[in-house]
């Protein structure tokens, strides 16, 4: 059984089964481009996310350690005596001291809840900004949604980067203080494939 056809003026009878065929591949390819696409913008949506929360991350750990008094020191080290007599003790800046940034970093993620999501109209790429300014003056928040699922995974993001990458933030806290934002989020942990594109006050 076939189809039968007429072409310039030739009678061609195509096979049912090639149609059908034909007709199947045309499909599949349709649904694997479908798929492609649907994974792909998962994915982008998901770095999006992890990038704005390493961000968000640092803008507030920055911000905290500001506001502690830099001349004011802390003792760390060993106190025991040395065979030399003396100790393995030094001061370094309180708001830079492990023991400060652990705390810190206990707290950090909770301030998720004050960051709404804007979507670049051009390239679809989500960034995210506080809609609660730190001094109370107003903010133009006329182009960011504020959804508690945003917050939610923001937090749920920022909770994992402190979870796996401790260490590399207690380091970059402890003695860098230039653009921490692109060494630890892009250079260091791969979680912004785009954020050396990011103005440095942007999210």
């Amino acid at each position: 059984m076939g189809i039968e056809a007429y072409v310039s003026g030739s009678h061609i009878k195509v096979p049912l089964v090639q149609v059908e065929m034909e007709h199947k591949v045309y499909i599949l390819f349709l649904c694997g481009f479908f798929c492609l696409n649907v994974f792909a913008h998962g994915a982008r949506q998901s770095q999006d996310i992890k990038c704005g929360a390493c961000r968000a991350l640092v803008d507030e750990m920055e911000w905290a350690i500001s506001q502690v008094d830099p001349k004011k020191m802390i003792q760390t080290g060993s106190f025991r005596i040395n065979p030399d007599g003396s100790q393995s003790i030094k001061e370094v800046p309180l708001a830079r001291s492990e023991g400060h940034l652990l705390e810190l970093m206990e707290e950090v993620c909770d301030r998720m809840k004050e960051y709404g999501e804007r979507v670049d109209p051009t390239t679809n790429r989500k960034t995210y900004v506080r809609h609660t300014s730190r001094d109370g003056t107003s903010m133009d928040l006329s182009d960011v949604t504020l959804d508690t699922r945003v917050s939610a995974s923001l937090k749920f993001a920022c909770e994992t980067i402190v979870e796996q990458n401790e260490d590399e933030i207690i380091e970059f806290f402890a003695h860098e203080t230039d653009n921490v934002k692109d060494k630890l989020c892009s250079k260091r942990t791969d979680l912004c494939d785009y954020a050396l594109k990011i103005p440095h006050d942007e999210l």
